[in-house]
This record gives structure tokens, C-alpha cells and sequence, in this order.
């Protein structure tokens, strides 16, 4: 069978699938970009077992036909190519021919029958219990870029290795956690009359923070897998089955001391702390007095310190405590959008609650980071 394409417009749509296909795997089908001709429709598939992409494209072709094309492959020789019609020619002795106006390139291809099955949505078996929810993609951008970050890397934890979706009456909740900072961000604007929760693994959301745009993203959750459908392609993953630790549990209620200062003089003061401490613990020691914060790190291996003083205003009690330095960097990070921030404090060994200085009426955003032990 024939068929023709461009260049560039199969270069994009390769482009977006091609981080499902793994770069190591002990099943070398997964190398493969699986080809779906059916209807005049071509579907380019990738899958790594955990996420699988699709996207597809028109094609003028009377035939249908399934066939596994070797990704890399292929995906180097089109980016190569310039603007030009790229003709198919699929041949019944396993060879897939590539012409262009100046070249003619040949790859092997293989049946189908072996590459994994991709569920499809929402074509899903009808006693299956299938939610589904419209979501405005920045929105959706927004939520994951100002969460992900805290999600675990430790394999013993597989719960708190994805991001938490948390469907409620109030609103979409996006929660994620290693165990030493927590970020939880409600958008009260998304209500779907679900109640439930789904967490989605962290290659998922990393895949879906390149391809977000402002469009609407059309979400179908299954017990097992959840469906990410943009205008041109769909990202299906795999769910993690665990029960999300009680992330609520550990926010505390009483932190009576508030710490107001700028998201940015702190972030700066931070970064330049974190030259000055030592790099196996990098504690970074806050003193903090009425309005004033006093930061301080040293390097005993080096025989180096620093220290700088921030203007702030605080309500409570004189208290010294300490933190992971890479951890306040990275909650700051993701404020930096914010003018003020609030520290809501109770003692040195107490979770501490960072939550924006205005409150945003669709919005409620809370961070929380664990302190460490201070050396007397």
C-alpha cells in the first residue's frame, strides 16, 4: 500500500510521541512506533508499558493495515528530511520505502501482533466504571508545574512517587509529597461530580507538562488508567494502585507564628546560603526575632559561613530553626510569582506551613516544608 505525507507535519506529530518510547528495555518491541492505517486515518502509537502516546494524522488511502516500524529509526531520518512529500510504499516482504524528490531509504517493519494493546478511551467495556472531566490545559499546567516538583524519587514509597488528583466537592485538589515538603493546591473553578482519587506517576506528568497548552484537556479515569486528550494527541497512563498517604494528617493546625516577608529577597538570600552550606546536609539556619530574620549557613569542612539579615514582620515567640536549603530553594521557586509570602511557625521541630500573603478566591495554594535538627 502508498501513502504520502509531509515532512514537517509528521516530524511534529513524532516529535510529540516519541518520549513514550523507552531508551532501555528488556522488550524490544517497545522500540517501535506502532502504524494504524484504518478509515484513510493514520494513529502513530508509543508506549513504555507505564505511558503510552498517540496522535495521528490524514492520510489518502483506500487500504487499512497495522504494522511496527522501528521508532529512532525513523524519527531521525524524517527530522532530517526538509520540507518535502514523504511517500510510503509498504511492501508484503517486510520492507517499509521512504521517497523523497532526492532520496529513497528503506527500513524493515514488523507485524503488530506483538506490540502491546493500548486501552482506548472511551471505548472502554461498558461495565466499567468510566469518570470523565473538561479541564482548561493552562489550568492544568499550572497545578502540576506548582506541585510535581515535591513529588518522591524513593522506589519504597510508590504512592508518593505520582502526583495525587483529588476529586471533591470543593474542587480538583492536587497534592504531592516526598515525606520532607508537601505541596497542596486546590482549584476550587474545576467541579465534575466525582469523588475520587487517582495518582498519576511522575513520567506521566512530565510528559504532559510539555505538551499543555491553553487548550481544553479532556480527562477519562478508569480504576487502572487515566486518559489525557488534547487536540492532537493523548497521553494514557498507567495509575499508581496504592493508597495515597493521609497528607492531611501531617499539616498542622496550630502554627500561631507568622513570618510575612518578599518571596524574592528571601529566594536570593537562600541561593547565596546555599554556597555556604555544607553539601551533605546544606542546613541552612533561620534565627528568627521580632521583624527580623536572620539567615546563616557554614561549611566546617571548608571553614566557610555566611550569613544576611531579611526584612520581614513577625508575630510570635524568638525561635531558631533550621531547613534543608535545596528544599526552601525549590518551594521558592515555584512562588516566585508571588510578592509576599506568609511562614506559619510553631517550634524547631515543627512542619512549617508557607501559604501566598493574598488569598486568591479560586485558588488555595499551601506548601509545607520539615525542619532539621539544628547542632547545639
Amino acid at each position: 500500500m502508498e501513502f504520502k505525507v509531509n515532512s514537517k507535519e509528521l516530524e511534529k506529530l513524532l516529535t510529540k510521541i516519541i518520549p513514550a518510547v523507552p531508551t532501555r528495555t528488556p522488550m524490544p518491541i517497545l522500540e517501535n512506533f506502532l502504524f494504524e492505517i484504518k478509515n484513510g486515518l493514520l494513529t502513530i502509537y508509543a508506549t513504555d508499558l507505564e505511558i503510552s502516546l498517540k496522535s495521528s494524522i490524514n492520510i489518502v488511502t483506500e487500504e487499512n493495515i497495522s504494522i511496527v516500524v522501528p521508532a529512532k529509526l525513523l524519527y531521525d531520518v524524517i527530522r532530517s528530511l526538509g520540507d518535502t512529500t514523504v511517500h510510503f510504499n509498504i511492501t508484503g516482504n517486510g520492507k517499509l520505502s521512504l521517497t523523497t524528490d532526492n532520496g529513497q531509504y528503506s527500513l524493515s517493519y514488523l507485524d503488530s501482533t506483538e506490540f502491546p494493546e493500548i486501552p482506548s478511551f472511551p471505548d472502554q467495556n461498558e461495565n466499567e466504571d468510566l469518570a470523565e472531566i473538561s479541564i482548561p490545559g493552562m489550568d492544568l499546567k499550572e497545578a502540576l508545574e506548582k506541585t510535581s516538583f515535591a513529588m518522591s524519587k524513593e522506589e519504597m514509597r510508590p504512592a508518593m512517587m505520582g502526583t495525587l488528583f483529588e476529586f471533591g466537592e470543593d474542587g480538583l485538589r492536587f497534592v504531592s509529597t516526598d515525606g520532607h515538603r508537601l505541596v497542596n493546591m486546590l482549584n476550587k473553578k474545576i467541579t465534575s461530580g466525582i469523588n475520587n482519587q487517582y495518582i498519576v506517576p511522575e513520567k506521566a506528568i512530565s510528559v504532559l507538562l510539555k505538551i499543555l497548552d491553553e487548550k481544553d484537556v479532556k480527562l477519562y479515569m478508569s480504576k487502572t488508567h487515566i486518559s489525557f486528550k488534547l487536540n492532537d494527541i493523548e497521553l494514557i497512563t498507567r495509575l499508581i494502585g496504592q493508597k495515597y498517604p493521609d497528607y492531611k494528617s501531617v499539616i498542622p493546625l496550630e502554627n500561631e507564628f507568622e513570618l510575612k516577608l518578599k518571596t524574592k529577597d528571601l529566594h536570593n538570600a537562600i541561593k547565596r546560603m546555599m554556597l555556604f552550606s555544607t553539601s551533605n546536609t546544606r542546613r541552612v539556619k533561620f534565627s528568627i526575632k521580632e521583624n527580623n530574620l536572620e539567615i546563616s549557613a557554614e561549611d566546617l569542612d571548608i571553614g566557610a559561613s555566611g550569613k544576611e539579615n531579611v526584612v520581614c514582620t513577625y508575630s510570635g515567640d524568638s525561635i531558631d530553626i533550621g531547613f534543608n536549603s535545596a528544599y526552601v530553594n525549590d518551594i521558592l521557586s515555584h512562588l516566585v510569582n508571588l510578592k509576599e509570602i506568609i511562614f506559619k511557625l510553631h517550634s524547631p521541630t515543627k512542619a512549617v506551613v508557607i501559604v501566598p500573603d493574598e488569598k486568591d478566591e479560586n485558588i488555595d495554594l499551601m506548601m509545607l516544608i520539615m525542619p532539621v535538627r539544628l547542632n547545639n
